[in-house]
């Protein structure tokens, strides 16, 4: 069988369907077996179902599918298909779809959730994938995802260093579980990755009456990112500064504070302080 973890394998693959790999797409294909089986590991189990995020041409699906009952293997460039389903011949537990992930219907694919989300995720994806995935019952039970590794430690940070930080917190535990190094792809990217797995709550992190009004909220402020929240919030709220300021020292936040360095307990304090003038 065709193993695209191997490099030679990979490249007669390539050639034979006539594919050139897409900068643009964050076409970076795995060539490490080990890593690719401690990846697909990590991922999956005999109970899980999984939904795999840019698949690729079956890299890690092959993998997947021998460890979990059933995998739908969702994959964005049409040039891609034939070599995917090619790996995938005789492996009746895939299901291989061409679609934008965006776009794709997820809850028709899986509609009790408490699946497991899988993939090599290109660093223009990842701001919109986890909205897309988390948003919305019914849930995944564990995302299990390799991202920059610039965005695995924001996902991980103690301070919700950035909106898509807030939007990871806000729904899953976050943890980081190997690095992996440029040169195990080909081509190999300019920075290292990680695997994170992000493990789904129960139940949202905050409680406040509207999610989607508090995310918004927070992408309001990070608009200024680089401002002192007290000004910040005086502006989105309406009121002066000083009462903006006197506001958040009752909550025991300095108005001096950056965004960047609020927790995400911090976060909701200020939305209910603050979010009654937030234009819907």
């Amino acid at each position: 069988m065709t193993d695209p973890a191997r490099a030679g394998d990979l490249e007669r693959l390539l050639r034979k369907h006539r594919i050139t790999l897409k900068h643009r797409l964050g076409q970076n294909f795995l060539v490490d077996p080990g890593l690719r089986d401690s990846i697909a590991d990590a991922a999956s189990s005999t109970q899980d179902d999984v939904l795999e995020v840019g698949a690729g041409v079956g890299t890690l699906t092959i993998a997947l599918a021998t460890r979990c009952p059933r995998v739908v293997a969702v994959e964005f460039d049409r040039d891609l298909i034939p070599a995917l389903r090619e790996v995938v011949a005789g492996l009746p537990n895939v299901e291989v779809v061409q679609a934008d992930i965006l776009r794709f219907d997820v809850a028709g694919a899986f509609p009790a959730g408490g699946e497991v989300v899988a993939g090599n995720i290109p660093y223009n994806l990842t701001g919109a994938l986890i909205p897309k995935l988390l948003d919305q019952s019914p849930r995944p039970r564990l995302l299990s995802l390799v991202v920059q590794r610039e965005v695995a430690e924001r996902w991980t940070a103690r301070t919700a260093a950035s909106l898509s930080t807030i939007a990871v917190q806000v729904f899953a535990e976050a943890r980081m579980v190997m690095t992996i190094p440029a040169a195990a792809f080909t081509p190999p990217p300019k920075v290292d990755s990680a695997l994170v797995s992000l493990d789904v709550r129960p139940a949202p992190a905050v409680n406040v009456p509207d999610l989607d009004r508090f995310l918004r909220f927070v992408e309001s402020v990070f608009q200024f990112r680089r401002k002192q929240v007290g000004g910040t919030l005086a502006r989105i709220a309406g009121v002066t500064s000083a009462e903006a300021g006197q506001r958040l020292a009752d909550l025991g936040i300095a108005a001096a504070s950056r965004p960047q360095t609020l927790t995400l307990s911090q976060w909701e304090k200020v939305y209910l302080a603050f979010n009654q003038r937030f234009a819907r």
